[in-house]
């Protein structure tokens, strides 16, 4: 699980914009905010909304499907199946929903709050020609200027042909490592006659790169490798390979520079991709690549996470394209390796140094299976011979029981005696399982005293709380610390030195890129009138709710507290939750301070028996009645307990949950109490606080018509995980002009799919026939439904799209929104 310090992200922002008649033929002029005055700026402006007539709050209901977007304090996720349509309301849509209407209103399309020039019909979908992204019209005024420094190093960009050769290999390799080998020895034995001097970069894969021409279009190599894993004194095995190398393209490096002067508008994806292989062939050779990383042992000192397990530290690359020019992006990482230790003091970090002296359980060895299964480990018994296997499983008996045939005369020999007799090696702990490599056929026994873990394979299983924070502690460093990394990463890589970017002549500076940036001025927030302080204004970023009031407050009158934690006791328990009960009421929620029912107490590993006795004991002593919220309690270290509580609450129970650590249960502090009454309020579906420029009608783009904003993610599964679902994440804003409160929409969808399947979705219904509808369309209807307003205008933030994928997600996307806008044009009156 490889952990940038920093995420880069590829952003775009895209506003879509509904316009109706009359609507933009009365601009509105938008007053400035006194943001940088010692009081809040006035609140009489055109079109001000009082705080206490936003739009109503939700209902408290026991079922809140559609409610909050946000996360606890652990994370809350909300699954739900794709088969099935996403809905915000907790009743049916109205069957008109389905009816399609004749008028449709028009939409434009704008990037990151500019004005884009692109004009879409009504017909769908949408041609790709149509799009073109709109030119910087100027840079920022407000805010006071200063310089940062930027983890970029700029690149001056090479002046000579770069081109593109497809690579064949004959028998077909699937390892990159094993391609980059056979590669690396065709260079070696031809670089100097039929490359004609040529230094080749190589993606691992398919694709050659030169600077400059080969002396041929078609040209079929042979390639012997020999395997160096026999050891010294046996003999080697050789493989012979055919590689065919033929001309594709030559790259337009002159479309690069018109795009890096700004007078075009399209980045060439496959010029940027060759000069980023390029600078990463020789740190391939260097270090072990994964992603666009690299890690070595050798950056950083390794630290030790547990159970067998250390980080790498290492580094993120990649050529980006900028305003300033061309520049290579550096930044540190870290990541998860197995220790490189013999299988015995593995095993023995697993699960104890006591497992060597006692019997293994089965248990055990279920552990010890999934931990080693997958991993390359080399033997130590034969002296220089170092074979090395991939460990497919483990034996169901011990090793003083296992017997194998011989010879073809069935003859059987235990494997403690053969171990003894070929190679003198004396089994000590007979009583553990032997592992197996090799196939199910023909599987091999290596006895696990015999072995060694081969060093620099990456843990691609998921990480446990314990080892998650000793890797962020890795990873946690202070901006000066970071920079003298980054930079001794650069001096490391001396790419001035680099043969490969000296090829292709690409210069890199070692300096770091000095930006022109502003600090912007921090926006008023509006809170409750009866609070002493109404308003704030964040200084440095920070600010907290002493002598402050949630502008609307929820009512919590049916709540109940399950216990997870055996060290503490009912009462501290119940100290805990009068103080937050408390603290709820002065932060502005009525709150009642008892629970339905006395704290219940439960062990974790009956989470899901514990949650459905408190929840059927709450209705029953409320007459019917649901729990509006429910307190956990759970261990600092819980394990999967958490999530498997919020899967249980959201998805069976349709309960809103707040979970408390332990640690926090015993030291209680008022700023933490105030942190959770926050949450809480927000999940129960109030409002903790706005913006004074929102309730004054002075955010452009949204205060003038009435504008619901959008926010879709995908995240996908872990690296190893090949059959867990993505999952698709939409939140919509609920209330105008505020925007503050959002609904979320979770759908799973297919593996590794970026493209949110569910915006706009057909099925058949038995009664209805076909029918459409989408997360979209269910949050289009829950805005219009919680502010009485008709959604006017659009914005829709996108993040985590890579660029290589920006326009067929624009187009997907774009055209599933316009599906929902053109119908519910109609529809949305009659709710």
């Amino acid at each position: 699980m490889p952990v940038r310090q920093m995420k880069e992200s590829s952003e775009q922002h895209l506003v879509i914009k509904t316009h109706l008649q009359n609507s933009m033929n009365h601009p509105q002029k938008h007053h400035k905010s006194a943001q940088n005055g010692k009081g809040p700026p006035s609140l009489e402006a055109n079109n001000t909304k009082p705080h206490n007539q936003t739009s109503p709050p939700a209902k408290n209901k026991g079922r809140r499907r559609g409610r909050g977007g946000r996360k606890s304090d652990q994370g809350d996720a909300f699954m739900r199946p794709s088969s099935r349509p996403c809905t915000v309301a907790d009743k049916p849509v109205n069957q008109a929903a389905n009816e399609l209407s004749a008028s449709a209103p028009h939409i434009s399309a704008e990037n990151s709050g500019n004005v884009c020039d692109m004009e879409i019909g009504l017909g769908f979908p949408t041609s790709s020609k149509s799009l073109s992204f709109p030119t910087r019209p100027g840079f920022g005024q407000i805010g006071t200027k200063c310089i940062v420094k930027a983890n970029h190093f700029f690149a001056e960009l090479p002046d000579k042909d770069l081109n593109h050769y497809d690579v064949t290999i004959t028998p077909e390799v699937a390892s990159r490592t094993m391609n980059r080998a056979i590669m690396a020895e065709l260079v070696k034995l031809y670089r100097e006659s039929d490359l004609g001097m040529r230094l080749p970069a190589y993606d691992g894969r398919k694709s050659l790169y030169t600077a400059g021409e080969l002396p041929f279009a078609w040209k079929e190599f042979t390639v012997k490798l020999v395997d160096e894993e026999n050891g010294v004194n046996y003999p080697k095995r050789e493989r012979q390979y055919k590689v065919v190398i033929r001309f594709v393209a030559r790259a337009n490096l002159h479309h690069l520079g018109q795009f890096l002067a700004g007078k075009r508008a399209d980045a060439p994806q496959e010029a940027l991709q060759i000069l980023d292989i390029v600078l990463r062939e020789l740190s391939t050779k260097r270090y072990c690549p994964i992603g666009r990383s690299f890690f070595s042992p050798d950056i950083r000192a390794r630290q030790r996470l547990g159970d067998g397990l250390e980080s790498w530290c290492g580094f993120y690359q990649s050529i980006r394209p900028t305003q300033m020019g061309l520049s290579l992006n550096i930044d540190m990482a870290s990541a998860a390796f197995i220790e490189p230790l013999p299988v015995m003091d593995f095993v023995a970090q697993l699960l104890g140094k006591d497992v060597l002296s006692r019997p293994l359980s089965d248990s055990d060895r279920v552990k010890i299976k999934k931990a080693l299964r997958g991993v390359k480990v080399e033997v130590t018994h034969r002296g220089n011979v170092r074979r090395k296997y991939r460990v497919s499983g483990l034996t169901s008996q011990p090793t003083r029981e296992l017997v194998f045939p011989v010879d073809d005369n069935s003859t059987m020999k235990s494997v403690v005696e053969y171990f003894q007799e070929m190679y003198g090696f004396t089994i000590q702990h007979t009583h553990f399982p032997c592992l197996q490599v090799g196939n199910q056929k023909k599987a091999n026994y290596l006895p696990m005293e015999a072995c060694k873990i081969v060093e620099g394979q990456r843990y691609t299983k998921r990480l446990n709380e314990k080892q998650i924070t000793s890797l962020l502690k890795v990873t946690c460093q202070r901006p000066r610390d970071r920079e003298n990394d980054i930079l001794q990463t650069v001096q490391h890589n001396a790419y001035d030195q680099d043969p490969y970017a000296k090829e292709f002549g690409i210069k890199i500076s070692e300096k770091l890129a000095s930006v022109e940036a502003r600090i912007l001025p921090a926006p008023w927030l509006k809170y409750h009138e009866t609070g002493k302080e109404k308003d704030c204004l964040p200084q440095v970023g920070q600010w907290n709710m002493m002598n402050k009031k949630m502008i609307n407050g929820m009512t919590v009158s049916r709540w109940a507290c399950i216990n997870f934690s055996r060290s503490v006791q009912e009462s501290v328990a119940r100290g805990f939750c009068n103080e937050l009960a408390q603290m709820c009421q002065v932060s502005g929620m009525e709150f009642n301070p008892e629970p339905v029912i006395p704290i219940y107490n439960a062990r974790p590993e009956q989470v899901e028996k514990a949650l459905k006795h408190v929840y059927h004991a709450s209705i029953n002593k409320t007459k019917g009645k649901e729990l509006e919220l429910l307190l956990a309690i759970l261990p600092d270290n819980n394990g999967s307990l958490y999530g498997d509580l919020k899967r249980i609450c959201e998805t069976e129970l349709g309960l809103i949950s707040q979970c408390c650590l332990t640690k926090h249960v015993f030291k209680i502090s008022k700023h933490y109490l105030a942190n959770v009454s926050l949450k809480i309020n927000v999940k129960m579906g109030g409002r903790n606080t706005v913006l004074l420029d929102a309730i004054s009608c002075r955010i452009p783009l949204v205060s003038d018509i009435p504008t619901i904003i959008f926010g879709a993610d995908v995240t996908h599964p872990e690296n190893g995980e090949d059959s867990s679902p993505s999952i698709a994440a939409v939140v919509a804003s609920q209330d105008w002009p505020e925007v503050t409160k959002y609904a979320g929409l979770v759908c799973a969808q297919a593996h590794r799919q970026e493209l949110i399947q569910d915006l706009y979705k057909t099925w058949q219904d038995p009664v209805r026939g076909a029918v459409s509808g989408g997360m979209i369309r269910d949050l289009l209807i829950s805005f219009r439904k919680a502010t009485g307003q008709k959604p006017l205008r659009i914005i829709f933030y996108r993040d985590g799209v890579s660029e290589g994928q920006f326009y067929q997600v624009l187009l997907y996307e774009l055209d599933a929104i316009r599906r929902h806008v053109l119908p519910l044009s109609q529809i949305i009156n009659r709710l």
